[in-house]
């Protein structure tokens, strides 16, 4: 029978009917979405509508979901009779060709197992959620055998998020609890913890069943293959997909698999769990450039790239393939954290008003990492910016880290300040920062692959000083900028963090401008207070580094340097001792 544009049939696995629903021209390269627990087919309804147009879609409900037979007993539920029933699936849409395989959760589970144990069937695999449970296994052990406090704490934070594992192995609770109405709850924390609203289909009318009748899935072979894993591998091309916000898998059970899959491409993604219902439009895009490069396909100059910068090395470093763009890069922290994302693997965009610093940055960073880029850019100067901006999206691609770095010092008092001094230091502090934000973000949030934002604020926001009213109100500003933009992109999937150095050994101090000086004066007054950062000893490396962790970490607000965290504790313990100290004249 058919619904709508769908084709519905039963097809008969190892004792059991299945579901199968078919969508677009048979003609095409077939794509098999396999859905997880406790959900059916109706999970990739919005992939699957992405996908129709250029590939027959198959999915079906595997045994004991939605509308496929619900056999009773543990045993049932095996590997053994999950790959039969996925067999029966391939002989029936697909007999006479290789498939692209597509998991979710338990569906990729499975499907771990299906391009192991029969990957003559398949062209391509992407992986959503779902690990090799013998990988797990073999990941768990590699970690017991080094019990380093790292490998403990990761294996405490799969652990964690695995406790649901364990409940499951309990007899009848976990039926009783389904069958009590527990999946009202559940639709609530789907919406509200990942932001996938219900919708006809999702979750299905047949849950409580579904959920009681999947338990078997857990019990019949969780124990056996953590406990016994064996060899992973397969030569099938993999597409692992890694949600960073997932409650449930640690994207750090990636970790090793490119030893067992020589063809491994992956791609990470600020997204929940669920990501094939919050985010349909990334999925399916990337399911499209994995086939289109397995299968020698056209593809955009843009996905070519992204597709080559996914692709996994046997030295993969941790910011292999993300694409970084640095403002203020010709010197000091702007160079330093080009170097340091070089150094970790990323393709660097080193942007700077001294279009030759930046072209001597971009030479380091290509010694250390990928080839990289100079720009010579103004960030005061907005259209000069939009221009930047679209260049880097339509030869580079749309970055995945932006660190809005450049700026400029100003010391002296308020009244010997001009109108003219104050607008230079907003519009390269404030206006650089706003420019390289909005215009950046836009391309993040229409990519809808997440990113992160870093702005370079100071430890100048949160100290009032006398001395630099310009300067510390230009940060303050960035400072605020970075925590609303935070609270709005978060939904996007896009991190947003502001830095706050203390003092560091920069040549900002020998560029500076003091006002109210002669030109005589503020050379002796650069002089010194170059001595004095010199002396200080904090190098722009170190800055770098807490860069680099706080994109890793999505940390909000960074304080560095000893100077910087003791202010930012002061101005939230006791504002007024940070007032009585903003009296003092450091000039």
């Amino acid at each position: 029978m058919s619904t709508g544009d769908v084709r519905v049939r039963r097809v008969r696995g190892d004792g059991v009917d299945l579901a199968v629903y078919e969508q677009g021209d048979p003609a095409l390269p077939t794509v098999l979405l396999v859905h997880g627990y406790p959900d059916t087919h109706a999970v990739w309804d919005e992939v699957a509508a992405r996908l129709v147009d250029r590939f027959h879609v198959v999915r079906y409900d595997v045994r004991g979901s939605g509308a496929s037979s619900r056999p009773y007993g543990r045993r049932r539920y095996t590997f053994a009779y999950l790959m039969a029933d996925l067999r029966a699936v391939l002989d029936a849409a697909a007999p006479d060709r290789k498939v692209h395989l597509v998991g979710h959760d338990w569906g990729s589970i499975q499907s771990w197992e299906a391009v192991r144990t029969m990957p003559d069937r398949f062209a391509s695999f992407t992986s959503i959620s779902g690990p090799s449970l013998d990988h797990v296994g073999r990941w768990t052990r590699g970690k017991l055998r080094r019990p380093t406090p790292r490998n403990l704490r990761r294996l405490a934070g799969q652990g964690l998020r695995s406790w649901y594992i364990g409940f499951f192995q309990t007899p009848l609770v976990p039926e009783a609890l389904w069958r009590a109405g527990i999946g009202r709850p559940f639709a609530r924390a789907l919406e509200t913890g990942e932001g996938v609203a219900p919708r006809p289909g999702h979750p299905a009318r047949t849950l409580p069943r579904d959920g009681s009748a999947g338990v078997g899935l857990y019990r019949a072979n969780m124990a056996e293959r953590l406990l016994r894993p064996r060899d992973p591998s397969t030569a099938v091309p993999t597409q692992v997909i890694v949600p960073t916000r997932d409650r449930f898998v640690s994207p750090h059970l990636v970790g090793g698999l490119g030893a067992h899959v020589p063809d491994l491409s992956l791609r990470t993604i600020a997204a929940g769990h669920w990501v094939p219902r919050s985010r349909p439009d990334v999925v399916a895009r990337w399911i499209a450039e994995h086939i289109g490069r397995v299968t020698g396909a056209p593809l955009a100059p843009a996905q070519e790239r992204a597709v080559r910068r996914a692709r996994v090395g046997a030295d993969r470093r941790p910011f292999e393939g993300a694409l970084v763009v640095v403002t203020g890069a010709g010197s000091g922290i702007g160079r330093a954290t080009a170097l340091a994302f070089a150094e970790r693997g990323a393709e660097v965009v080193a942007a700077d008003v001294d279009g030759a610093a930046a072209r001597r940055t971009a030479e380091l960073a290509g010694l250390l990492g990928p080839a990289a880029h100079a720009r010579e850019v103004d960030v005061s100067d907005r259209a000069a910016m939009e221009d930047f901006a679209k260049a880097v999206e339509h030869d580079l691609g749309v970055p995945n880290v932006v660190v809005n770095n450049a700026g400029i010092g100003m010391a002296g008092s308020f009244l010997d300040h001009t109108e003219d001094d104050w607008k230079r230091v907003l519009d390269v502090n404030l206006w650089g920062v706003v420019h390289g934000s909005r215009l950046f973000a836009a391309q993040m949030k229409a990519r809808g692959e997440g990113g992160h934002i870093v702005n370079t604020s100071s430890a100048a926001a949160f100290t009032p000083s006398r001395t630099l009213p310009a300067y510390a109100t230009s940060k303050a500003a960035v400072l605020m900028l970075t925590e609303c933009l935070r609270a709005e992109l978060r939904g996007d999937g896009i991190g947003v963090t502001a830095i706050c150095p203390g003092i560091v050994n920069t040549n900002i101090t020998r560029t500076s401008r003091f006002v109210g000086r002669s030109d005589a004066d503020q050379e002796t007054d650069r002089r010194r207070a170059s001595r004095a950062y010199a002396l200080r000893g904090f190098g722009p490396e170190r800055v770098a580094e807490q860069i680099v962790a706080a994109v890793r970490r999505d940390r909000a607000v960074v304080p560095v340097t000893p100077e910087a965290r003791l202010a930012h504790l002061l101005a939230r313990v006791s504002p007024a001792a940070m007032r009585r100290l903003a009296r003092l004249n450091l000039g």
